[in-house]
């Protein structure tokens, strides 16, 4: 059985995160979605999630492609693998060709596990709708009062 993981924030979660799992379940017998959690991405992207992390794992775990969550709790996907084993790691094609991409592909090739890149939905990000939630709160000017 080949067994598959696919790591993410989950945030917000829309299309984009769907067909990554839905791509991810094609190259597999069974998924693991990695949640990364709330402390992990306020370290990486500077910010913590709108969604916490019990919440994103339960939607992620409802999505019929996806067997098993497994919570990221720290960041290094080497880490991850000891922890909970997998034969291919399943990733958005962001990291393709960056040194952070290289770098896990070389440290995954030293223990046999495969990397397969999916093209990311072009027309929806969570970085997006988090603009424009962030627009739609923003204040629009002063306020009539109404004595």
């Amino acid at each position: 059985m080949k067994v598959g993981y696919a790591p993410g924030a989950w945030d917000l979660f829309h299309i984009g995160h769907l067909n990554i799992l839905r791509h991810a379940r094609a190259h597999c017998d069974y998924l693991v979605a990695g949640v990364v959690d709330d402390e992990q991405l306020e370290l990486a992207k500077g910010r913590r999630p709108v969604i916490p992390t019990a919440e994103r794992a339960e939607i992620v775990r409802h999505i019929s492609y996806v067997d098993e969550v497994f919570i990221e709790d720290q960041p290094d996907k080497l880490v991850t693998w000891q922890r909970r084993p997998f034969d291919v790691f399943l990733k958005g094609d962001d990291w393709r060709g960056t040194p952070k991409g290289l770098e896990l592909e070389r440290r995954f090739a030293e223990v046999g596990v495969e990397v397969v890149y999916f093209p990311y939905t072009v027309s929806t990000s969570s970085t997006v709708l988090r603009s424009a939630l962030a627009a739609l709160d923003a204040p629009t000017g002063p306020v009539a009062r109404a004595d």
